[in-house]
């Protein structure tokens, strides 16, 4: 009886779900592909569609108009995976807060920064020339900014209670520094521009960060004294 009052029950299967699901990922995957490849201003989402072998009313359906579909491949991009928990909480970054050691907090956050970066450092360039032309995602720009600086911050806060960083610097301040040195502007102009490999822009934040937060520590990741 409870299937005939409710037919939908049916309808909502865990296939259709998976199916919905597998649409959505190649939406976002044509979106990336032409977001990168012709910039956000000259993308329609008709092409979207056309390249993703959806109809246009697919689109709308899942993401209701272009500026859903940039934030959708945003999330997707920053957190790795479809599970809508913020970074805040992810393991990855917890991990970064926990750690008791200053020097390998400091190596913690800047592998995490570079796995972020490899994933979507060609898209946060997008969303920031976007920005300049589309009000809803300069409120996203805004708003990854926002968060990009408070859980650096988060970060120099858990080096301060730790007794760690070094004379004079204050939680405000070495949010700036940590903040600025991990920029994705500073990304795409040493790996973009420069052609830094990620695994020498992985070592050099690091070393860059334990060098003007920590106090009494050498560059290097094992954290024997300045000489």
């Amino acid at each position: 009886m409870a299937d005939a009052v409710n037919p939908k029950r049916r309808y909502d299967s865990p296939r259709r779900r998976e199916q919905a699901q597998t649409t959505r990922r190649e939406i976002l995957h044509a979106a990336e592909r032409l977001f990168a490849q012709e910039g956000y201003a000259a993308t329609s989402v008709a092409q979207v569609a056309t390249a993703a072998g959806v109809s246009l009313k697919t689109v709308y359906l899942a993401f209701d108009n272009k500026a859903g579909v940039l934030r959708a491949l945003w999330h997707l991009q920053l957190r790795g995976d479809e599970d809508d928990a913020p970074v805040a909480d992810r393991a990855w970054y917890q991990e970064v807060l926990d750690e008791a050691d200053p020097v390998a907090k400091l190596r913690l956050n800047a592998r995490n920064a570079r796995a972020v970066k490899e994933r979507a450092g060609v898209l946060l360039g997008v969303i920031r020339d976007a920005a300049l032309v589309d009000p809803d995602i300069d409120e996203l720009w805004r708003r990854i900014s926002t968060e990009f600086h408070g859980n650096q911050r988060a970060i120099v806060a858990s080096l301060h209670a730790l007794g760690a960083l070094r004379p004079g610097l204050g939680v405000t301040r070495g949010a700036d520094i940590l903040w600025a040195l991990n920029h994705p502007d500073v990304w795409r102009l040493l790996v973009g521009e420069r052609g830094w490999t990620p695994t020498a822009w992985e070592r050099w934040f690091r070393e860059a960060s334990v060098s003007e937060l920590l106090a009494d520590r050498s560059p290097a990741s094992d954290g024997s004294p300045r000489a």
